[in-house]
């Protein structure tokens, strides 16, 4: 992609506005918090830009079991008890280190209710105590789960996707690849921004500071989750490095001003050399994480309604 030699000018005004407050309120930088402290200053910045959540008619609490023996909550939202609903199973982002379902319980609500779908938001396990890949195998887990399980929840098995923002967007991309080698037949893989590379490319040292996500908040990270370097070269974690020969269709939603959006953009076209169908979509002028602030940014809303259509396209709803 080219990008302008002043990269702030790119930012749409409600953008800059956005990114101004932020740093007013002179929260530290990520990378200097320890990650309990990342992971509770996460959770209460969370939603507060957000959409109102939807309503939702059932609101329960599910309980996965991982290879390991451990066990994972997820949540499951859904507009209506109607039975046979097709159904997202959703990574939420965070660097592998923070997050959880409630921070993206807003967002999870209201793609449920564009894409007439349930949604089941996966609490996979977090770094530094677990490391990679702990975190892909727990996505993997899960979905096997889902799969088993779907009719007794009263949904669709016939009809899953699966879907993530950021390290969630990585945990869909390697699960989409893992789904394929398990015989697991996906209707989408949908990605907000996903992490797809072993080492930066341009658009980290583009956008590397001022732009909300930054460099130094990627490196801290994954210096978190993959404490071992050597990791990075593992396609589950840089799907760019993977065999993507007859994963589920994509949609790719990428912000411009991301340090990850070459990263988006260089999958997508890694996808379709595969000959795997892919819609990508790249909002102009936003940020990193923006479609979590659909209460300010026009273009969360926009790419809200992008990726329901594209679930409702992939469920035929």
């Amino acid at each position: 992609m080219s990008h302008s030699r002043n990269p702030q000018s790119l930012l749409t005004p409600a953008m800059r506005d956005v990114l101004h407050a932020i740093a007013k309120a002179g929260r530290p930088p990520m990378a200097l918090l320890t990650p309990e402290q990342a992971k509770q200053a996460y959770a209460l910045g969370a939603g507060v830009l957000e959409v109102n959540a939807q309503k939702m008619a059932r609101d329960d609490t599910l309980h996965i079991p991982t290879r390991d023996g451990a066990t994972l909550r997820a949540k499951l939202w859904a507009e209506h008890a109607k039975p046979n609903l097709p159904v997202l199973l959703y990574f939420h982002g965070g660097g592998f280190t923070v997050g959880s379902p409630e921070t993206h319980e807003a967002l999870c609500k209201h793609l449920a209710h564009l894409a007439h779908c349930a949604v089941v938001s996966l609490d996979y396990r977090l770094a530094p105590e677990h490391t990679f890949p702990t975190a892909h195998h727990d996505a993997l887990d899960a979905l096997q789960w889902l799969a088993a399980n779907a009719t007794s929840l009263g949904l669709d098995a016939t009809r899953i996707a699966i879907g993530g923002d950021s390290a969630g967007g990585t945990l869909t991309a390697a699960t989409a690849i893992g789904a394929r080698d398990a015989g697991i037949d996906l209707k989408l893989q949908l990605m907000f921004y996903p992490g797809c590379s072993p080492e930066h490319m341009r658009s980290a040292h583009t956008f590397d500071k001022g732009f909300l996500l930054e460099k130094a908040s990627i490196d801290y990270f994954y210096s978190h989750y993959m404490p071992n370097a050597a990791d990075r070269q593992d396609p589950r974690f840089s799907p760019l490095l993977a065999d993507v020969s007859d994963v589920a269709p994509a949609w790719l939603g990428l912000a411009e001003c991301d340090p990850l959006v070459d990263e988006g953009v260089a999958y997508a076209d890694h996808l379709r050399l595969a000959g795997v169908p892919v819609d990508l979509e790249i909002y102009k002028g936003v940020v990193h994480s923006f479609i979590q602030m659909g209460r300010v940014i026009p273009e969360a809303l926009t790419a809200h309604m992008d990726a329901g259509r594209a679930l409702r396209h992939a469920f035929g709803v």
